[in-house]
């Protein structure tokens, strides 16, 4: 018997997981609906998360790129930073996304879309200034691994259900002096939804959140052939995403899993309150994947990472 791939059983696992937290939330979601409602309540939650859904799989994309005011590149207007994602996603095996670029300081990237055939990738003009050719690349195999994976779509169901969730504990809130019969709890029941459900759906939202981002970490490492530069972009991010606010973010709080590095302020460790994996986890996981594979990163030049303050970006980055 020929032996099991361990790369294929990191990745099927990481699947599982993701699956039983969706199944979760969604599970979650139909208990805080029977609660308020009984039977009927169950049946109405089920068919508002159906049209949230529906409308998040065809307009979410559209909707987050028009919230940070992206505007669409092609090889005329920006040829290094689109020949290098057309690069990549033939690596990648992936169709050409459309290329999007955010005018803000801080640096940081996303990816968006549906499906592979329908996706976006977008870069911070404070991201394309601030770091070398070999680390965008490694940030936008991220986003692409990302892609590859159906993750954007996966994030945005997952946001709508933790939404839908926060507005059926509203419900609840006006709901519960009310001791309706066709809820099996009475009014505990419309308290229990308004005071655990929002909590229970977040964290499981947070979870989701990491799971994946470790898992594009991984793949974007492979796509661009250097985990180590990865790394190095990781850090130059997540500092520059500390002493840089993203307005935008800031006013969007809910759109701040789809970066690769949490771009709100007030971040804490890797815990269970964190969208994203603590930034020294991912890199100790990248640089150990680099000793795995055998990937030196001699080609890229680049030392190990280190905690450091932001580099003066002017002149910088390969297209600043």
């Amino acid at each position: 018997m020929a032996p099991t791939d361990p790369k294929e059983g990191s990745k099927t696992m990481a699947y599982m997981r993701t699956a039983l937290l969706l199944a979760a939330l969604t599970g979650l979601f139909l208990a805080a609906g029977f609660l308020i409602g009984g039977q009927q309540g169950m049946v109405l939650a089920f068919v508002i998360a159906c049209a949230m859904n529906l409308f998040a799989y065809w307009n979410a994309d559209k909707l987050v790129l028009r919230m940070y005011g992206a505007r669409p590149v092609d090889r005329a207007s920006a040829p290094e930073f689109h020949d290098l994602v057309a690069e990549l996603a033939a690596r990648a095996q992936l169709p050409m996304p459309k290329v999007y670029i955010i005018e803000n300081a801080q640096p940081n990237a996303f990816a968006t879309g549906r499906n592979p055939a329908n996706a976006a990738v977008a870069a911070t003009t404070g991201l394309l200034r601030l770091l070398s050719r070999d680390e965008i690349a490694g940030v936008m195999a991220h986003e692409l691994a990302h892609v590859k994976n159906r993750d954007s779509l996966t994030m945005t169901i997952t946001a709508v259900l933790a939404g839908a969730i926060g507005m059926l504990a509203n419900f609840a809130f006006f709901l519960g002096g009310n001791r309706d019969r066709e809820s099996p709890l009475g009014g505990l029941g419309a308290l229990l939804v308004m005071l655990l459900a929002p909590l229970a759906a977040m964290l499981v939202q947070f979870a989701i959140s990491r799971s994946r981002e470790y898992e594009a970490d991984r793949i974007g490492a492979s796509i661009s052939g250097r985990p180590r530069a990865l790394a190095s972009a990781l850090v130059k991010i997540s500092n520059g995403a500390a002493q840089i606010p993203n307005e935008d973010a800031e006013a969007n709080p809910a759109t701040a899993h789809l970066f690769i590095i949490n771009p709100l302020h007030g971040r804490g460790a890797d815990s269970l309150f964190s969208t994203h994996p603590a930034t020294q986890n991912r890199i100790e996981r990248l640089l150990a994947l680099e000793s795995a594979t055998g990937e030196s990163g001699s080609r890229s030049g680049y030392a190990a990472p280190r905690r450091s303050t932001i580099p003066d970006s002017s002149g910088r980055g390969p297209w600043g």
